[in-house]
């Protein structure tokens, strides 16, 4: 069995990048928006909780962007990340309709 090593490649710098700032504000938004309902005190805390969670999406967002530089290429980090805003946004959409 012959296994091929595959280098990271600087050459879809620009699709991950753009994969990063556009699905991570996406991502980290979402992520964001499930703290603020399954976190303490519910959607109805203080304004100290909605303070937290305008920082939190900075430090998420910060993550994913430069995170995204390993996938294998651009096409891997749109459809991951895409496929991650899905999910995180289905679990607060379903959230928001459980606990309404």
């Amino acid at each position: 069995m012959s296994q091929t090593c595959v280098r990271l490649q600087s050459s879809h710098w620009f699709g991950k990048t753009c994969a990063g700032t556009v699905l991570g504000f996406g991502l980290a938004l979402a992520l964001s928006g499930l703290f603020a309902w399954l976190g303490p005190d519910g959607i109805h805390a203080g304004s100290g909780k909605n303070q937290f969670n305008m920082w939190l999406m900075a430090p998420i967002w910060a993550t994913v962007l430069s995170f995204v530089y390993l996938f294998r290429n651009s096409l891997r980090a749109w459809l991951w990340l895409g496929a991650a805003n899905v999910l995180a946004f289905g679990l607060l959409w379903l959230t928001r309709w459980v606990m309404a």
